[in-house]
């Protein structure tokens, strides 16, 4: 599997005019290598000739167990051992990723025998397409968060804490094979649920408020992403309009998700849809996003984005209102796109509960 996406990689050195290439970012090393290490603390740098892991003493046993066949250089001078490597092997042009902070660069670009050349999203743009083993694992990611959140609803009352909600789901979700939260969860009731990304407070709920529960968990490294919003009690007919033509724009969207068809399309179909019922000033936000190692990869389903579909990429659709001062909706799920269209991974009823 690694030298499959190294050979991906190698693949797109000649495409950018570039010999030789440095990754920092966490997950495009897990990605490359299988594993990772915290920014900052080592880099993967991939030649034509090599693979190479360099970081220090502090992963060394670590890494000799997790990818024993991966040639590693522990030292603390990592960006000389870069420049070593390079001359070594004779690179001339080094591709960066571009969010590589400006220090890093200023010294690279004065001390490095290759050139520097920032880039942007080339390992990132190869994870958009998921491989089978890619797939499973956000298949478990998303059918254990269904579960998750169909267990909350059991238990969500009038008195429980916005943030005693999020605390139980985390709590459930990890007794039950999650490894971790891709962000914080989201629990925003009655008017904080107009907040698209209002974090859990000490908020009491309350009778007849809608409340917004936002989550994405990892499970062997993959992440989820699932929103719904519920009623605890009748929440009113005005709401239950609104809900309906969420409901349905985002039945209309992941309606069309099948390869071939842009970012903007679906988001367009979304708008054009909750414009035409007189909510478009209330959706502020984007329609969607592609999931993996990270809870934004992409590609983007957004205004006027020309990213197209491919099969095996997973991606998001969420579209939502939101009005200040009294309360929002979102309905999210998670879908892998397939050769003919799209399989729904998420599987939590998308009809308004009343709780």
């Amino acid at each position: 599997m690694t030298t499959d996406r190294v050979a991906r990689l190698r693949a797109q050195f000649a495409p950018l005019s570039i010999d030789s290439f440095l990754i920092q970012a966490p997950s495009n090393q897990r990605y490359l290598t299988g594993t990772s290490v915290e920014p900052g603390d080592g880099y993967v740098l991939v030649t034509q000739k090599r693979l190479v892991f360099i970081t220090d003493a502090r992963y060394e046993t670590e890494l000799k167990r997790t990818i024993p066949t991966i040639e590693r250089v522990i030292t603390r001078n990592y960006l000389q051992a870069v420049n070593d490597i390079l001359t070594a092997d004779g690179a001339t042009v080094l591709g960066l990723e571009d969010t590589l902070p400006l220090r890093t660069f200023t010294w690279l670009d004065e001390h490095l025998t290759a050139d520097p050349v920032p880039l942007a999203n080339v390992v990132d743009d190869l994870r958009q397409v998921k491989d089978a083993d890619e797939l499973a694992a956000i298949q478990r990611a998303t059918a254990l968060t269904s579960q998750g959140v169909e267990a909350l609803f059991t238990v969500l009352k009038p008195g429980m804490t916005e943030r005693a909600a999020a605390l139980w789901l985390t709590r459930w979700m990890q007794d039950h094979g999650a490894t971790g939260v891709s962000f914080p969860t989201i629990v925003a009731s009655g008017v904080r649920s107009a907040w698209p990304h209002g974090q859990a407070s000490d908020k009491p709920l309350a009778l007849h408020e809608l409340v917004t529960i936002d989550c994405g968990f990892y499970v062997d490294g993959y992440t989820s992403d699932l929103t719904r919003t519920v009623a605890l009690g009748n929440p009113g007919d005005a709401f239950k309009r609104a809900y309906t033509a969420v409901q349905t724009a985002q039945a209309k969207i992941m309606a069309a998700v099948r390869p071939g068809v842009t970012g903007g399309k679906l988001d367009q179909l979304g708008r054009d849809y909750l414009t035409a019922e007189g909510y478009g000033d209330a959706f502020i936000h984007g329609t969607g996003h592609g999931i993996g190692l990270d809870i934004h990869e992409g590609p983007n389903i957004g205004r006027g984005w020309p990213d197209r579909l491919e099969a095996d990429q997973v991606i998001t659709v969420e579209p939502g209102v939101y009005f200040p001062g009294r309360g929002g909706i979102r309905i999210e799920d998670d879908l892998q796109v397939t050769a003919t269209g799209h399989t729904v991974l998420t599987t939590v009823p998308r009809n308004l509960i009343i709780l």
